[in-house]
């Protein structure tokens, strides 16, 4: 392997340009780490008619006071903001509960699992004899540098899910499971990967194999579900925070609500969301149903599979594919509540990006990945925030 083909070094770009962002940032604020996580007085100080802030503020406010009871006033939904509670534990274990500490560790969590996500992605490129510097996508992708940029856990939980395909790949499934069970603990939309992992078990007819994800990634978080109804009176699964509106059932429906609002609005939002989310989500949907629909009769169908390495290849190539089409499905049923608000929506797309990538890879979708590198033109976005 070429020294510029390393996978370290687009995680090297990726963290430099990552905590570059977070240094001007804070640099603007007079040093005043907590810009990041924006603050809003509405919840800081429970001023009705105060600034709202932005999802951050609720990582922090966990991390600092980990008491459900203590910390349900300064959450929109306390349930659903409590069950992300992988990036506020740690960042409460690694500040060692120091408050004045904890506004720098969050940050610092987030840039190391985006690098560590990003070399990951690279590992797993090479691995399938693709450049590691297509990981530089998934590095940069905006919505993942806005997460690091707002003290926010797509960069954990989506790091996870890349360690966890990782480890599949190697046979390593209880550490894959394990994995996949945390990443739901950083946010729950990484499901859509878990589920997507169970059916390929089922479609393999491993039985054992679906049970023991069932039992080790998702029973925890179900039981903590119910625990957060015990606690907060509600579960945690839910379309968003405060002033979210539900899934839709219609396709898109979410996206043209906007239109009763605002046409112009509607129109700036299909030019910018329309090529970089809507049409990989079409392609997604396309591409996984082909596939899908071809397996029976691919090389590595059941009657041709003797040996392990077979089974694994054919295993991984169906997990993407569905989590890709699981993925690309998802989008289309978002609530007008994540269509309005562009950061929430380039947040989501964060599954997305991986999973256009790691079907694109694998599968030798070469155009695809030199289409892939537009996505980074939605970057400007940054410039705003």
């Amino acid at each position: 392997m070429k020294w510029y083909e390393k996978p370290w070094l687009p995680a090297l770009v990726t963290l430099l340009i990552s905590s570059s962002i977070i240094a001007v940032v804070i640099i603007n604020a007079g040093g005043d780490a907590l810009e990041l996580a924006r603050l809003g007085t509405q919840y800081s100080l429970g001023a009705a008619d105060g600034t709202q802030g932005y999802d951050g503020q609720f990582v922090y406010y966990i991390a600092k006071d980990l008491n459900p009871e203590a910390v349900a006033d300064h959450l929109d939904v306390p349930a659903y903001r409590y069950q992300r509670i992988l990036l506020p534990l740690l960042g409460h274990v690694f500040s060692a509960g120091d408050k004045n500490l904890l506004p720098w560790v969050l940050p610092l969590l987030g840039l190391l699992a985006h690098t560590l996500g990003t070399w990951l992605v690279a590992v797993l490129l090479k691995k399938w004899h693709i450049s590691s510097w297509y990981a530089s996508i998934y590095g940069l992708w905006v919505g993942f540098v806005l997460a690091v940029r707002l003290d926010l856990p797509e960069p954990l939980a989506y790091a996870l899910v890349a360690a966890a395909l990782l480890a599949m790949i190697n046979d390593r499934h209880t550490v894959a499971w394990v994995l996949f069970g945390l990443s739901l603990f950083s946010k729950e939309v990484t499901l859509i990967f878990v589920v997507a992992l169970g059916l390929s078990y089922l479609l393999h007819t491993q039985w054992r194999r679906a049970v023991g994800v069932g039992i080790v990634a998702v029973l925890p978080f179900t039981i903590f579900q119910f625990w957060l109804r015990y606690t907060f009176g509600a579960f945690g699964i839910g379309s968003g925070g405060d002033m979210a509106t539900p899934f839709e059932w219609i396709p898109l429906m979410g996206l043209w609500r906007i239109g009763v609002y605002s046409p112009v609005f509607l129109a700036a939002t299909m030019a910018v969301f329309g090529p970089f989310v809507i049409l990989p989500s079409l392609w997604g949907i396309w591409m996984a149903v082909k596939h899908l629909s071809q397996r029976s009769n691919s090389q590595y169908s059941s009657h041709n599979l003797d040996s392990d390495g077979l089974q694994t290849e054919q295993r991984s190539n169906d997990f993407i594919a569905l989590a890709l089409g699981f993925q690309s499905v998802s989008i289309l049923f978002l609530p007008f509540s994540t269509f309005r608000e562009p950061g929430g929506l380039l947040r989501y797309a964060c599954g997305l990006v991986l999973a256009v990538l790691l079907f694109a890879a694998k599968h030798k979708h070469r155009r695809v990945l030199r289409y892939a590198p537009f996505w980074l033109v939605l970057n400007v976005i940054l410039l705003k925030r």
